[in-house]
């Protein structure tokens, strides 16, 4: 009978043929980093949706609060202790990104989410509510209808069906830049590229194919940044980005890194991991407890009482596995097949990973998450 290979055994022989069987090409400079102060910024804000089905807030504090303070902006108060009972309203949350060099009067996405007991936001439109910063100004305004890829259903014997997520939309273009960010952009005297991951071998290699390009432009920060001396207006740096950015770089070996989900059982192993001699044991025990209970019943005219016996049986059982030897590897595929002849689940693997690391013939940095 043919054994079928496990997902683990496809996904490890699929990165090793990634790994081991493309040539290693330059990559650009912008997909190794970005340049500071060229970011988003997260904007949030409080809002009430309003037109629901019967599906708002109820008679929660903060949405009443709420609806009486965007209702005041049109000259009407609602008298003291009344209870509005807000069925078709509810209270939410809005959250943005704003981009890097957004100008007053673009268009921005934002999504809007319950922070009540509102079951869905289907159909509701937000009512015009301001979005801060992080500094508390105000940078953007937001108003519109909600579209809603959830579906809420209940029926009236209290069984439910629902549907993703109803209780949270998004408004596309629904708010409106009203304040730009001052980045400093124009006025620094250098320019600074971050890397995604901190690599002083990957600093120097894009430090190198900068001043390739522009002699005496670049020096180190350190491993994670690149200092780059600019002048002139804000044309001439933006083609100094662009030139930059698509510069072709030899990105260096990544560290060997081993990765484990303990709580999926998920393993990925890097291209840049070696394993040392070692000597691999894996047993299985299993102990197995069978209960037969048996009726006994008295003899006639005994006056005695039907009584149940137990009976139990116990079995243990151990699988035999050989001891095998784990040569010194040169390659993940070499790695891969020696993990497959052991004949290991994901779950038992990483207990084995775990004694190599400890062994020290795990020649990687164990990451355990």
């Amino acid at each position: 009978m043919t054994q079928r290979p496990s997902l683990f055994t496809l996904f490890a022989l699929l990165l090793a043929s990634f790994a081991f069987a493309a040539p290693a090409q330059a990559e650009r400079i912008k997909d190794m980093g970005q340049f500071q102060g060229l970011r988003a910024n997260q904007l949030t804000g409080y809002g009430i949706v309003v037109g629901l089905a019967g599906t708002g807030d109820d008679s929660l504090d903060y949405s009443t609060l709420g609806m009486k303070g965007a209702v005041s902006r049109f000259g009407l108060t609602l008298p003291p202790g009344v209870n509005p009972a807000l069925k078709n309203a509810a209270a939410v949350m809005i959250t943005a990104e704003l981009p890097p060099f957004a100008k007053p009067g673009q268009r921005l996405d934002v999504t809007v989410s319950a922070i009540g007991k509102s079951k869905s936001l289907r159909g509701g439109t937000l009512v015009l509510a301001p979005l801060y910063g992080a500094d508390g100004q105000i940078y953007a305004m937001v108003q519109g209808n909600l579209v809603i890829g959830g579906l809420g259903v209940d029926a009236a014997d209290g069984s439910k069906l629902t549907v993703n997520v109803p209780s949270s939309g998004r408004i596309a273009g629904g708010a409106t830049v009203e304040r730009a960010v001052d980045t400093g952009f124009a006025t620094t005297s250098y320019l600074t590229f971050n890397l995604h991951q901190f690599d002083a071998t990957n600093a120097k290699r894009v430090t190198d194919a900068i001043n390739a390009a522009l002699p005496g432009s670049a020096s180190m920060i350190d491993g994670a940044s690149i200092a780059i001396r600019t002048a002139g207006s804000g044309d001439e740096r933006m083609r100094l980005i662009s030139q930059i950015e698509n510069l072709g770089v030899q990105r260096a070996e990544p560290p060997a890194k081993v990765i484990v989900n303990a709580r999926t059982g998920t393993v990925v192993i890097n291209g840049a991991v070696r394993v040392g001699t070692a000597a691999v044991t894996q047993g299985k025990l299993t102990v197995s407890i069978k209960e037969s209970p048996m009726v006994v019943q008295p003899a006639p005219f005994s006056r005695g009482q039907t009584a149940v016996e137990p009976s139990s049986e116990i079995s243990v059982e151990q699988d035999y596995r050989p001891v095998m030897l784990v040569k010194p590897t040169a390659s993940l595929s070499e790695l891969v097949d020696a993990i497959n002849r052991m004949g290991v689940p994901p779950g038992d693997l990483v207990a084995i990973l775990e004694a190599l690391s400890q062994a020290g013939a795990l020649t990687a940095e164990l990451v355990i998450i």
